[in-house]
């Protein structure tokens, strides 16, 4: 029988349940430490849940449970005919946090949204280089290249001049990377000597203001009081830091978290008889796949690549490790998004015809490895399953692979730093918008990056280039529908799954959404008493 250890962060949190008279506080079991506390710096889910989701406000945000826009600290806008200039009229009225060595003495101002931007974009800003100063989601979506600037019109309005049209540009706003610091923050902290702390314990206007930071225990949150849009139904929100998924759905059991994400799979027939557990679930909009690095011999050869897809028996692996909640994955994009081309055909599963063309590649008795990921992700519930799975294809095949892995952290610097031969990856979409999987994962401008197969082909980045410039989505659609086969022909990815999302939570939480961007937001949620 598995021992469940239940953490001493625990008791901490039900005595501080326990402090406060009628104070609501909703305890959030997740997966891992975040990275950091600056959305800017990282593309991890696990930090934005952290950071961006609960603590920040962007220009325009995501209406709960839904990839719709709608105004955040942005009121309205207007968009010129070319497409290149966007006109903001920012709220009045809103707030930033307040903390031990911090207290605003000024609202929120265009000042807010141009310093959060220019940080970005200018490699001489004060604070470009401060904490690092590696910006993967901006530079990688060509933010760097398509914000030409950011104008300040007066305190309450602000224009961005792009280089060139970008249909998604509104989705772009939305997303994590865009959240809104104080400037008045900043300078405090630069003054002092510590400009780090900005990136370390962060201020935002959102519904959540953070309060302390345990590494690998708990983050610490508390409702902000004057929230524009009303302060949150509960007190206190505390993540409880819990990488095993067993012990998760323990804790969950036992009351000592409401709300859980990346349940094990084998855990799920039992979650849907448990009384006190209410298991929530919808299509993801996701796609877990294996990148081969084409930089590397003999992955550089499409035919190596497309007779090791032929090796990979999917089914086994929806099977075996999504326990039957996902389908097989034919393209880099989730058939839930628009301009998903179904006439796209996958690879067969044909030990023969990999071994064959294994042969005409010239390729015989090849050892590599296969990295899997340390974490449970939605779009891969068990990567080191997956990776026994592979390592076992490739076996019949003549291809002897070793599994390697390595902490998060340690695994995505290395992968971005092209170390890799094979790795498993995935990616949950941030936009609701084809261009956040095509662009993001496989453009030329998101190596080194997010684009872990280091594949920057130029009639596939071509095509998506200009479906960022065409005015309709019809156009965009056909440039797209291209895109993905000429994905499919060079075969830089294994597209694995797209997989069922599920989130159990107690039945006394009201309320809760299920982000189709994967996210985990809890303004809006509330308990029973």
């Amino acid at each position: 029988m598995r021992k469940i250890v239940i953490g001493a962060a625990s008791a901490v949190i039900l005595a501080m349940a326990a402090s406060g008279a009628q104070a609501k506080t909703l305890v959030y079991c997740s997966e891992g430490s975040p990275e950091g506390f600056n959305p800017a710096f990282y593309t991890t889910g696990t930090t934005f849940d952290a950071t961006s989701k609960n603590i920040f406000d962007k220009l325009v945000l995501f209406k709960r449970g839904t990839t719709e826009i709608e105004p955040g600290l942005a009121e309205s806008w207007e968009v010129s005919p070319d497409g290149k200039t966007y006109t903001f009229h920012l709220r009045k009225g809103v707030t930033f946090h307040d903390s031990d060595i911090f207290k605003p003495t000024r609202q929120f101002n265009a000042d807010d949204v141009i310093w959060s931007f220019e940080r970005q974009l200018k490699k001489d800003h004060p604070y470009h280089a401060v904490s690092g100063g590696t910006y993967d989601y901006f530079e990688g979506m060509s933010m760097n290249t398509l914000l030409e600037k950011i104008e300040k019109v007066d305190d309450y309005t602000v224009v961005f001049h792009l280089s060139r049209p970008e249909a998604p540009m509104l989705a772009n706003l939305a997303m994590d990377f865009a959240s809104i610091f104080s400037a008045e923050y900043a300078d405090k902290m630069m003054k002092a000597g510590t400009p780090e702390v900005v990136d370390q314990k962060p201020i935002g206007t959102g519904p959540f203001m953070f309060r302390g930071y345990q590494k690998d225990a708990q983050i610490r949150y508390e409702a902000n009081p004057t929230y524009w849009q009303g302060k949150a139904a509960i007190d206190r929100l505390v993540f409880v830091i819990t990488p095993d998924a067993s012990v998760r759905y323990a804790k969950l059991k036992a009351g000592e978290c409401h709300v859980m994400p990346y349940p094990n799979p084998a855990d799920l027939e039992a979650m849907k008889t448990d009384k006190a557990v209410n298991l929530m679930h919808q299509e993801g909009l996701n796609v877990g796949y294996l990148a081969y690095n084409v930089e590397k011999k003999p992955f550089d050869d499409v035919r190596v690549r497309k007779a090791l897809n032929l090796a990979i028996d999917k089914k086994a692996i929806i099977d075996a490790v999504y326990q039957g909640a996902g389908t097989a994955a034919t393209n880099p994009i989730p058939p839930t998004i628009w301009s998903y081309n179904k006439a796209v055909k996958d690879d067969a599963f044909d030990p023969a015809a990999a071994k064959k063309l294994l042969a005409e590649a010239g390729v015989k008795d090849l050892k590599t490895t296969i990295w899997a990921m340390p974490v449970q992700r939605p779009y891969n519930p068990n990567a080191r399953r997956m990776a026994e799975i592979l390592q076992a294809n490739w076996k019949a095949v003549g291809v002897d692979a070793e599994i390697t892995s390595y902490e998060w952290g340690e695994y995505l610097k290395r992968a971005k730093a092209g170390e890799h031969e094979t790795a498993l990856f995935g990616w949950t979409g941030d936009n609701g918008d084809p261009d956040n999987f095509l662009a993001v994962l496989l453009g030329c401008d998101a190596i080194p990056g997010n684009n872990y197969a280091r594949w920057c082909d130029k009639s596939f980045e071509n095509l998506i280039q200009k479906a960022k410039i065409a005015t309709s989505q019809e156009e965009r659609v056909k440039l797209y529908e291209e895109a993905q086969v000429i994905f499919k022909e060079q075969a830089p990815w294994a597209t694995i799954a797209h997989s069922v999302v599920y989130e159990p939570i107690r039945k006394e939480v009201i309320d809760y959404k299920i982000d189709p961007l994967g996210g985990h937001i809890f303004y809006g949620v509330d308990l029973k008493k």
